[in-house]
């Protein structure tokens, strides 16, 4: 089964999740956090395809982006934030299925960057196909308290 987060941060990852307007707008799920890991669905509709009706490569990204910057939050301290720096995504494989899920997996947690591996399948008729790969750099983003 694996490791968990507590309970706090899963909510606080959760929360922030869910405030993101690109994710609420896609219709992207949290499937899993554990410790440097989250996984992310998204259902297949006609509006996320490209024009040969495959998943479209900018939702497969922010999926992907998503995934990467919520495994790295679950590794920082509970009032530290993640922004993304820099990203490389390679498509391996048409993306098409019944959903997309996107795998972040933290390489490398550090003070002020972390390193995420970033892997993307589409589930089409019960099997899973790797559609998309790649890295991304993070920055830790370091919460102040109310200035007075």
């Amino acid at each position: 089964m694996g490791a968990t987060v507590p309970d706090a941060l899963a909510l606080r990852i959760r929360s922030s999740f869910d405030s993101q307007g690109l994710m609420r707008h896609l219709g992207a799920r949290i499937d899993a956090i554990r410790p440097g890991t989250v996984v992310l669905h998204l259902p297949f509709r006609p509006e996320l395809t490209q024009q040969m009706g495959y998943f479209h490569a900018g939702g497969t990204s922010a999926l992907a982006d998503s995934a990467g910057g919520y495994a790295a939050m679950t590794l920082f301290d509970p009032t530290d934030d993640v922004l993304t720096t820099e990203f490389k995504l390679n498509l391996l494989n048409p993306a098409r299925g019944e959903r997309l899920e996107a795998t972040g997996r933290v390489v490398k947690s550090g003070r002020t960057l972390s390193i995420c591996q970033l892997d993307v399948h589409a589930l089409r008729d019960g099997a899973r196909h790797h559609v998309a790969t790649g890295l991304q750099t993070l920055m830790r983003v370091r919460m102040r308290g109310p200035t007075p």
